[in-house]
């Protein structure tokens, strides 16, 4: 028995055990994001189903945009996987934020609010600790974008920098409509869930003051696939 037999009977086939070995550990990051994610929306009461609903949200999003002369170039299908894992840790930063805070029943005063919009920012600083410690990757990089602009708004009176347009990156502009929306269609300590109609016509009605004007147009030409991934993925929370 030659060399190359006796390396065909240790590993018959190793391009299927390089490509297994991709799978898992493909699957073993989207656990841990999962995992991660999940800890940050349950203790606002919120569920791993919004994680589930919200990274779909964005990914319809995007791939509606891919057909647009200013955003197809940047937007493409790894581009676009890339935002969908990334997506589920947009509110990582709540982790930081009091429970006094999360779950009070009642408006926020002036120092509580402070804080709640903190959780862009911390969420932002435990993803550079992570690059700083490991290195810059593309997922965390997104990943911090997501988790720091989600809240700003196409008209500059956003947190935490007031960006302005397109100064906000297209992470946090498909992220900030894909939140809204499950917030608007789901039950909060502060708020009663909308049914999906009345969710639609908020968001088109903040066309170009909170949300990107072709981020709107690209939600309302695929508000029935949003309804669908709600319906999907609903919980005791959801309204659609």
């Amino acid at each position: 028995m030659d060399m190359t037999q006796q390396s065909e009977i240790l590993d018959p086939r190793p391009e299927e055990s390089t490509g297994q070995q991709v799978v898992e550990l493909s699957r073993t990051l989207d656990l841990t994001i999962y995992c991660m994610a999940s800890l940050a929306e349950a203790r606002d009461r919120s569920t791993v189903n919004h994680v589930r609903r919200t990274q779909n949200y964005v990914r319809i999003l995007a791939e509606k945009l891919r057909t647009h002369p200013d955003y197809g170039p940047s937007l493409t299908e790894d581009e676009i996987e890339l935002l969908f894992r990334a997506a589920p840790l947009h509110d990582i930063g709540k982790i930081a934020i009091p429970e006094r805070i999360l779950l009070k029943q009642g408006p926020l005063n002036r120092n509580e609010w402070e804080e709640m919009k903190r959780h862009t920012i911390y969420g932002r600083d435990a993803l550079l600790r992570t690059e700083q410690e490991f290195g810059a990757e593309p997922f965390l990089e997104r990943a911090r974008d997501i988790a720091y602009t989600h809240h700003e708004r196409w008209d500059g009176q956003g947190y935490p920098e007031g960006l302005l347009s397109k100064e906000i990156p297209i992470s946090g502009r498909l992220m900030a409509l894909a939140d809204v929306y499950d917030a608007l269609i789901s039950t909060r300590v502060y708020k009663i869930a909308y049914p999906h109609e009345e969710a639609v016509e908020k968001i088109r009605k903040e066309r170009g003051s909170h949300f990107d004007p072709e981020v709107v147009d690209a939600f309302v030409d695929t508000e029935s696939a949003f309804r669908e991934v709600a319906s999907r993925f609903g919980d005791e929370y959801t309204s659609v």
